[in-house]
């Protein structure tokens, strides 16, 4: 099981009141509802690894230099010397250096790589998997790497996390007429505005979704363009070709990477805290509660 760990703790902060809050009136709603998350996790799923994937870089800046849009947005300052800091609730981030704390004294794997989004780390440990995985994302960028000839599956919440939806081929095809391995073609096809990529003018998801139909992949559709006898409306081959320098980048900026240099990290799922003594500390000093007790008491389980 992988977690794309910083969309579960944003769900979390805006899913629990911030009226929970530690002993010294500091929120730690995304701390306790990402513990609550993984609980119910851990209990419904009984994964026998898991890894909460981090963002070392959410805005990586070879994906910029390709499409200087990506995710600018988003961005609240920009650093010249490393990562642009981003945008987030001034409440949630001091929450983010504890949940990583309490992970790490868990034992419950973190991974982040420098240069990379979590999205990448999920991809590569994904790519490396000998066995079925259960990617536990509210990205739907994660789409693409749903494979059901592998056991790879994408579980997006929708309510919580209590609700679930099992994203697998069936579900991809009913919903975009592509499966796992056509959904980034269809994204970067369509753009996303809320990662800043621009898309093809006039080229929805529908449209996306029947081109992919009909010329089999991104090189299938591009090819079409010079093909007189392709079924292609003259304002699609105007706007595929006008759209060319996008298209030349945009695959590599929305594919997530299967090739990040992954550190050496045991992923078992643990059954007693690494360290006990450390998350006793936490407990007390952030007020983990029922929260961090229901999950110590699923994984003794």
């Amino acid at each position: 099981m992988l977690l794309d760990t910083a969309s579960l703790y944003f769900r979390a902060y805006f899913g629990v009141p911030d009226s929970v809050r530690a002993p010294d009136g500091t929120p730690v709603n995304a701390v306790r509802g990402l513990l609550d998350f993984i609980d119910r996790l851990v209990k419904d799923h009984r994964p026998d690894h898991l890894v909460a994937c981090m963002d070392a870089d959410w805005r990586p800046q070879w994906r910029v230099d390709l499409i200087p849009s990506y995710k600018a947005h988003r961005v609240a300052e920009e650093r010249p010397a490393g990562p642009d800091e981003e945008e987030i609730p001034d409440t949630l981030s001091p929450q983010v250096p504890v949940i990583e704390a309490v992970l790490d004294a868990l034992g419950i794997a973190r991974v982040g790589v420098a240069g990379y989004e979590a999205d990448d780390v999920i991809g590569t440990y994904t790519a490396r998997a000998t066995g079925p995985v259960d990617i536990v994302t509210g990205d739907r960028d994660l789409y693409q790497l749903v494979d059901d000839a592998r056991g790879v599956r994408v579980l997006y919440p929708v309510k919580g996390v209590g609700t679930l939806n099992l994203t697998d081929e069936a579900a991809l095809r009913e919903k975009y007429g592509v499966d796992g391995r056509g959904y980034a073609d269809l994204a970067l096809l369509r753009g996303d505005p809320s990662d800043g990529l621009p898309g093809v003018a006039g080229i929805g998801e529908k449209t996306a979704a029947k081109l992919l139909a009909e010329f089999g992949d991104l090189a299938g559709i591009r090819a079409a363009v010079y093909d007189p006898k392709a079924k292609l409306t003259p304002s699609q081959r105007r706007r595929l070709t006008e759209a060319g320098p996008y298209l030349d980048v945009a695959p590599k900026v929305v594919r997530v990477a299967g090739d990040v240099p992954l550190p050496d990290v045991a992923t078992a799922l643990p059954h007693a805290p690494r360290d006990a003594a450390e998350l006793d500390a936490l407990a007390a000093r952030w007020g983990l509660g029922g929260s961090l007790q229901r999950l110590l008491t699923t994984l003794a389980a």
